[in-house]
């Protein structure tokens, strides 16, 4: 079975972070908000913070970046992006389902936003989250132990 790791982002994991970004976001921004590559490319730069990311690993290899934010009242899944070529393969399944047990654990629900465009969506609602609100561009979502 293949072994799915975090380990905590770097100022080096830069380059490969906003790899991810590109490959695995870019279907679900275009549609929305188009895609201006030295935009991104700014905004990215600008909003970086390795202290608040974690690198997802598969097999020893990095495929992926994680954010999560522990909020007041719940645990927040900021971002959760997987290259292309590693996903369905149950790793974003495994590390949202380990979040659900931390935030079981905590007594709080474990919320997102995630693109109205981005079909992960369907993921989110498999692993029971509910759909708690709606803009022209985002889904909030919520999963509670309570309701599961």
């Amino acid at each position: 079975m293949a072994r799915i790791e975090l380990r905590s982002a770097t100022a080096d994991d830069y380059d490969f972070a906003f790899h991810v970004h590109g490959t695995a976001m870019r279907p679900s921004v275009e549609p929305i908000y188009g895609w201006d590559e030295e935009f991104q490319a700014r905004y990215f730069r600008l909003h970086f913070d390795p202290a608040t990311r974690d690198i997802i690993r598969y097999d020893g290899t990095d495929v992926g970046v994680l954010s999560v934010e522990e909020r007041d009242e719940s645990l927040f899944l900021a971002m959760i992006a997987i290259l292309p070529q590693y996903q369905h393969r149950g790793i974003g399944t495994t590390l949202i389902r380990r979040l659900q047990q931390e935030a079981r654990e905590r007594g709080v629900p474990l919320t997102l936003r995630v693109l109205t465009s981005n079909r992960a969506r369907e993921l989110y609602e498999r692993l029971g989250f509910l759909l708690t609100g709606e803009t022209e561009t985002h889904y909030q979502m919520r999963w509670s132990a309570s309701h599961p």
